[in-house]
């Protein structure tokens, strides 16, 4: 019988495995900016032997600073908006296509807890988005995910799981939405 971590190492390895077949398959290279993952979809994509032929970059940008001078997303952006906000995730994703030779990035901002959230941002609130090479910024997808949990780890693999689906060349349509909540 696997253990709680196998069975979410597992769950990782074939969702990027089928990421990068599928991304492959359509020709195209992906990238991710990452905040309080940490680097974990970077590492799920690299891990995958073979990886190289899709994935173009990774970026870890904990910090505002990082977010400024590896994304370019600007101290206007951070000041009104916060790290943790639609417009950051948004840029963060811009910066990504424009920092790599990618076709697709996603980007992933939030409160992985167990501290640091608010009545406003609560611990579990992650915020992503996703640019495609040549789409209309107005049409890049964003969204705010609240994953009903406080465990750090099942937050941050939860994060992990929704930013590698969203690599995925059947997203290519979606477009802005609403806030929705899931179990970590």
């Amino acid at each position: 019988m696997l253990s709680d971590a196998e069975t979410r190492l597992a769950a990782r390895d074939d969702l990027a495995t089928t990421v990068l077949a599928n991304n492959r398959a359509a020709g195209r290279k992906v990238a991710v900016a990452e905040s309080c993952t940490g680097g974990m979809v970077s590492v799920a994509l690299t891990d995958i032997a073979g990886s190289s032929d899709v994935f173009s970059a990774g970026f870890v940008t904990y910090s505002g600073h990082a977010k400024q001078s590896q994304l370019d997303v600007s101290s206007e952006i951070l000041e009104t908006f916060g790290e943790v906000s639609l417009a950051t995730a948004w840029a963060m994703a811009a910066g990504a296509l424009a920092n790599s030779d990618a076709d697709v990035a996603v980007a992933i901002t939030g409160i992985a807890g167990p501290g640091g959230g608010s009545e406003k941002k609560p611990v579990g609130l992650i915020v992503f988005a996703r640019a495609l090479r040549g789409q209309d910024p107005d049409d890049y997808f964003t969204q705010r995910v609240q994953f009903e949990s406080t465990d750090r780890a099942a937050i941050r693999h939860a994060a992990t799981l929704f930013a590698l689906d969203l690599l995925q060349p059947d997203k290519d349509e979606l477009r802005p939405s609403e806030d929705i909540a899931l179990p970590a």
